[in-house]
C-alpha cells in the first residue's frame, strides 16, 4: 500500500466528488465547507493505508476491520446523528437545514459505546430481539449502514440503498 504522504489532492478531489454523488444520490449532504470536508476524506484515504478500510477520521480505530465495523465511514451512527444534532460525529455527513446553513454544525456527544464490553453488550441486546422473531427459511441481512433488509443465503456484494460493500452486512434473522 502507499504511505501516507502520497495522498494527493487529486485523489483527494476524486474521492470527494465521489462521496459527494453518493451521499446526494442516497439523500444526504457532505459538509459545505468543502475544504474541512476534504481534510476528512483525506483521513479516511490515510485511514484505508493503516488499516484497509475507511475508519472515522475522528475516532480511534483499532486496526481491526471486525472490532471496527460500526465506524467504517459511513458509521452506523451517522442517521442518528444527522437526525438529531443536524451533522455526523465528524460532521462529513450533515442536514439538509445544516447544508442551507439554516442550523449550525458543532461538535456534538459521542454514541459509539466507549469500550469493546460495552458494545459487546449493545449487540447481546440485539441477538436477544432477533431471537424473538422466529425462524424464517432464508437468513435475514441488514445493511449496518442504511438499515436495508434482505432476505436470501448470502448478503449482497453491494448495498441497493447506500452501495456499502458486502462486508458491511450482518445477519440479522
Amino acid at each position: 500500500m502507499s504511505s501516507e504522504t502520497e495522498i494527493d489532492q487529486k485523489e483527494i478531489e476524486s474521492v470527494y466528488q465521489r462521496l459527494n454523488r453518493e451521499a446526494e444520490a442516497g439523500g444526504y449532504h457532505l459538509n459545505p465547507d468543502s475544504e474541512f470536508t476534504k481534510d476528512l476524506v483525506k483521513g479516511l484515504l490515510t485511514n484505508e493505508r493503516r488499516y484497509g478500510y475507511w475508519a472515522c477520521p475522528c475516532r480511534l480505530a483499532s486496526g481491526d476491520k471486525f472490532e471496527d465495523l460500526d465506524i467504517i465511514c459511513p458509521c452506523d451512527y451517522r442517521d442518528a446523528d444527522v437526525g438529531e444534532f443536524d451533522a455526523c460525529y465528524c460532521a462529513l455527513y450533515v442536514s439538509t437545514a445544516a447544508l442551507k446553513g439554516e442550523r449550525p454544525i458543532h461538535s456534538i456527544t459521542e454514541r459509539r459505546p466507549p469500550n469493546r464490553e460495552d458494545r459487546a453488550q449493545v449487540k447481546g441486546q440485539k441477538e436477544g430481539i432477533v431471537k424473538t422473531l422466529g425462524a424464517l427459511s432464508k437468513p435475514v441481512w441488514r445493511c449496518r449502514v442504511c438499515g436495508y433488509l434482505c432476505a436470501r443465503d448470502d448478503p449482497p456484494d453491494i448495498c441497493p440503498i447506500c452501495k456499502a460493500k458486502k462486508d458491511r452486512f450482518e445477519r440479522f434473522i
